[in-house]
């Protein structure tokens, strides 16, 4: 719980600070994008079938804060300071840069409480190898069709 409550207010003042994204709409935009993709997925992994928790199985109102006000400005952070103008190479390796932090980070939060808030059922870290790239080129993308439509 304390990684939780100290994870949120680190991120989203760091998003605040050095966010480089330079309209205001975008970063509301990426912030409901992240909630709606993330209660999305949830529902079905963490929910459903059980993969994964915050806190306690089953809906849980601490839960909601990691659904809220942890992943969003995470988010905020990656687009901005994501490489658009430089070539792919270095583009993907930024991806797994953030993909390796990921991990670490949800690592960390599988400590015992009071510490971490984070459980594994039958999820094992090492998927986020393969679904952490896919949800950031999601989201990415997500933040490409935002800019054309302005």
């Amino acid at each position: 719980m304390i990684l939780l409550f100290l994870s949120i207010i680190i991120f989203n003042l760091i998003a605040l600070k050095l966010n480089k994204i330079p309209v205001k709409s975008r970063v509301v935009s990426i912030w409901t994008f992240t909630i709606s993709f993330q209660l999305l997925f949830d529902l079905i992994i963490e929910f459903k079938l059980n993969g994964y928790w915050y806190f306690n199985k089953g809906v849980d109102w601490l839960g909601l804060l990691a659904h809220t006000v942890l992943i969003p400005p995470v988010n905020v952070m990656l687009l901005s300071f994501y490489p658009f103008n430089t070539n792919h190479y270095k583009q993907s390796i930024y991806i797994i840069a953030c993909t390796l932090g990921i991990i670490v980070y949800e690592s960390v939060s599988l400590l015992p409480e009071p510490w971490g808030f984070f459980h594994l059922g039958w999820w094992h870290i090492w998927y986020d190898l393969i679904v952490v790239p896919i949800l950031i080129l999601i989201l990415l993308n997500y933040y490409k069709w935002i800019c054309n439509i302005e």
